[in-house]
């Protein structure tokens, strides 16, 4: 998608699609027909052709006739079309499946109503209309299924193009490249001398893969350096929704909101600002020491760093409506991100990462924001154990990987999940880390008194009753034992 649609574009836009020589496979003229079955099928032939082509979007346009490209006017008016009580584009993306961004555009030109359907391309699967999926072959709309040859080259393309790879604004002058991405921001936070003159500004974009060179001096933005480098992620229109989303709660539960906020920002300029953000809406805990009381973060900022980037690195940029998301309570931190874990979530501290966006992954190391060697957990459940906080929680619902951190309570206070949950994830820290869990060790996690040893093994018992530990040799004494997660 480019980034702003203004009359005084979509004039022009027009303008180069009616110089086409004849209709294209991203491009159909219709006159008065907006049959809505018919628009619906269009929408899925022309998206999955558009992939198929290498183009980001294709176009559907009435009020231009078929042959001579005359601008000849239309009846067609999308802003009242309905089918029964429902407004038309409503009824579309319902229909669609998986949903596709479009949009419709009406102008006038040589003072007759033309309306112009901005739709984009298909990714990751065949966008199908109530269950078929459509194509065009010429200038003739086709089911895709008839074609087994066609949508073999579609999936291949799929299979070859990774979202950072997709273009996020298409066709954009250089100046608009400077105007639309923090520029100095990537020489910044990769600590290289800002160049001199536009020329290497943008060849140095261009080598990171953020933006592409086209003809006649024009660029693509590849989602890459948008979703990194945007000044406002709103300015790209597929991207708007991806911005991270931050809410504080009063109290425990999501009744009651007291402030919301939204990103702006692309994902590695405006990290530092809104981790800041997170951390001063965070309370501070008392803690008693020997001597004296001193006030703590509720969480550690490294744990909170490294879990916020997790969220947006691992997210999948392809789940439609939803983007990353952190929730602040009283007695807790949620971190959600779109999309299904790779990594089994009882895995996700001694599991190599995986990621669906390594090129995003691969920048965002470069820039110090995460762990090249891993996913960071292991440190976030170190920092967790430093601060004597219960044991984080990992899962994932039906489309969603959710991470929550919890406030600090007492042993007396944690019930049997959170025991066994903290047992399992020391003994998985120890064993990434060459080690044993033992009794001692588990004491000292907790800050159990050593007379209060019972108290551990009970603990440990209760760990292997789950079948989430293991002994590593059982001719050994009790107190002695050693235990090792039960994977390993």
């Amino acid at each position: 998608m480019t980034v702003e649609r203004t009359n005084d574009y979509l004039l022009s836009l027009l303008n180069e699609l009616r110089n086409l020589p004849q209709e294209t496979e991203w491009v159909e003229f219709k006159h008065n027909n907006a049959e809505p079955e018919e628009i619906g099928e269009y929408l899925s032939a022309l998206a999955n052709s558009a992939t198929l082509l290498g183009k980001v979007t294709a176009w559907l346009v009435w009020g231009v006739d078929n042959n001579s490209h005359a601008v000849i006017g239309t009846t067609f008016d999308p802003t009242h079309a309905k089918i029964g009580n429902e407004e038309l584009e409503s009824w579309l993306l319902r229909s669609l499946a998986p949903k596709i961004n479009f949009r419709f555009h009406t102008m006038i030109m040589d003072e007759m109503p033309v309306v112009l359907l901005e739709i984009s391309a298909a990714f990751r699967h065949p966008v199908q209309f109530k269950g078929t999926e459509f194509m065009r072959i010429g200038s003739y709309k086709k089911r895709l299924k008839d074609f087994p040859e066609k949508e073999r080259e579609l999936w291949r393309v799929f299979d070859q193009t990774p979202f950072e790879r997709e273009i996020a604004a298409e066709n954009v002058s250089a100046d608009d490249v400077l105007r639309l991405l923090d520029y100095p921001g990537y020489f910044d936070l990769l600590n290289l001398p800002l160049p001199e003159g536009r020329a290497n500004i943008l060849a140095a974009l261009a080598a990171d893969e953020l933006i592409i060179a086209e003809e006649a001096g024009k660029w693509n933005i590849s989602n890459l350096g948008a979703i990194l480098f945007a000044k406002k992620l709103t300015d790209f229109r597929t991207l708007k929704r991806k911005a991270v989303r931050v809410i504080l709660y009063k109290g425990e539960s999501r009744v009651q909101t007291i402030r919301e906020q939204e990103g702006t920002k692309g994902y590695a300029t405006g990290f530092e600002g809104l981790i800041g953000f997170v951390t001063n809406l965070l309370p501070s805990n008392e803690v008693i020491g020997q001597a004296f009381r001193k006030e703590v973060p509720m969480f550690p900022e490294l744990a909170i760093r490294e879990l916020v980037a997790n969220a947006v690195i691992h997210q999948d940029f392809y789940a439609t409506g939803t983007a990353p998301m952190i929730e602040l309570f009283s007695n807790r931190m949620e971190i959600t991100n779109p999309g299904l874990p790779l990594v089994k979530t009882d895995r996700f501290l001694d599991s190599p990462p995986k990621s669906r966006n390594e090129a995003l992954a691969s920048f965002m190391r470069r820039i110090g924001v995460c762990e090249e060697r891993g996913s960071g957990v292991d440190k976030v459940v170190a920092e967790t154990e430093l601060y004597q906080l219960p044991a984080p929680l990992f899962e994932s619902t039906d489309e969603h990987t959710r991470v929550i951190l919890f406030a600090h309570r007492e042993l007396k206070d944690m019930d049997i999940n959170d025991r066994i949950r903290a047992s399992y994830l020391h003994a998985c820290l120890r064993y990434v880390q060459r080690n044993f869990m033992t009794n001692t060790t588990l004491r000292e996690r907790f800050g159990i008194d050593t007379k209060n040893s019972a108290m551990a093994s009970r603990i440990i018992k209760e760990t292997l009753s789950a079948g989430l530990i293991r002994c590593h040799d059982e001719t050994v004494g009790n107190k002695a034992r050693k235990y090792l997660p039960w994977w390993a």
